[in-house]
């Protein structure tokens, strides 16, 4: 492998990495929903974050499918594939706040096993370019879990 890595467990970690780049692609397509459809007294608030957020994810699916690229695969492109293999499952019409907010923690929390289990995949691979990304996305979700979770005062 060019970048150095032992082949086998690139493939693998890159497999974990397109389990990710699904669930990103559902979450994204959920958040927008909850942007567009966001009803009620909170929704400029709302409709801002969510915005931010979608943002945010848009960067992060392109990151995650650049590193799929550089561990030597193909990144998962199409609908049917995220569906199939999204922990985060789609989800319409919601233009409840309170609901659009608690499927955004729940969707934070599994990416975050997700997450986790490929920071562990890639240190025992010595991927540190992969552990680095995992790392700051694992930081910056934890950060927006106690946000969110602060909103609805959790």
């Amino acid at each position: 492998m060019a970048i150095g890595l032992d082949e086998t467990k690139s493939q693998a970690l890159a497999g974990k990495m397109n389990a990710l780049l699904a669930a990103y692609q559902i979450f994204y397509m959920n958040v927008r929903g909850f942007h567009w459809n966001i009803k009620g007294d909170k929704f400029f608030e709302l409709h801002v974050k969510f915005e931010e957020l979608y943002t945010d994810l848009l960067v992060k699916i392109d990151e995650v499918a650049e590193r799929i690229l550089t561990l030597g695969v193909t990144p998962l492109h199409t609908f049917d594939d995220y569906s199939r293999e999204s922990v985060v499952k789609t989800v319409n019409n919601v233009s409840s706040g309170t609901e659009a907010v608690n499927l955004v923690l729940d969707a934070f929390r599994k990416i975050l096993i997700l997450e986790r289990e490929i920071l562990g995949l890639s240190a025992e691979t010595g991927d540190e370019g992969t552990n680095a990304l995992m790392s700051d996305y694992i930081r910056e979700k934890e950060k927006l879990v106690w946000m969110y979770s602060a909103y609805l005062g959790k």
